[in-house]
C-alpha cells in the first residue's frame, strides 16, 4: 500500500512507498533463517543498495525484494569469517548471547553485553 499526500488545490497526489522500518539496530547479533551463519549488524540500508549484478546471483526461488532493510553483517559460520549483505525477512535475532568472532569487530565496536555490541566512541554520531 502507498502512501499518499495531496498537493495544493489544483495538483495530483504524491505516492510514496510504504514505510518499512529496520527491526534490527547496529551492535544486534542476528541469524539467517535458511542458511547456517550468524553476526553483527554494523550498518543498515533501508532498501537493496547493492549491484544488479549481486542481486541476480541469488537463486530465483529465493531472492528478496528489494524494498525492505538489508544489513551489513560481520559474519562467522563453522569454518569462516567474512562480510555478508542480508534482506530483513532473512534474518532473526540470535539468542546464544555468544559473542561473534570475527577479527574486524574490535575496530568497530567494544563491549558485548546482552546478545548486543557497543559501538565505539569514535564510530557514533
Amino acid at each position: 500500500m502507498t502512501r499518499q499526500f495531496p498537493l495544493p488545490p489544483g495538483g495530483a497526489p504524491i505516492s510514496l512507498p510504504p514505510v518499512i522500518h529496520a527491526r534490527f539496530a547496529i551492535g544486534d547479533v542476528v541469524r539467517h533463517r535458511l542458511l547456517e551463519f550468524r553476526g553483527v549488524v554494523f550498518d543498515v540500508d533501508p532498501v537493496f543498495a547493492n549491484s544488479e549484478e549481486w542481486y541476480q546471483s541469488i537463486p530465483e526461488d529465493i531472492r528478496p525484494a528489494k524494498d525492505q532493510p538489508f544489513y551489513h553483517l560481520l559474519a562467522e559460520n563453522s569454518e569462516s569469517n567474512y562480510v555478508a549483505y542480508v534482506s530483513q525477512q532473512n534474518l532473526e535475532p540470535d539468542i546464544s548471547d555468544e559473542p561473534v568472532d570475527h577479527p574486524a569487530i574490535a575496530g568497530i565496536f567494544e563491549g558485548f553485553s546482552d546478545g548486543r555490541y557497543a559501538l565505539r566512541r569514535e564510530h557514533r554520531h
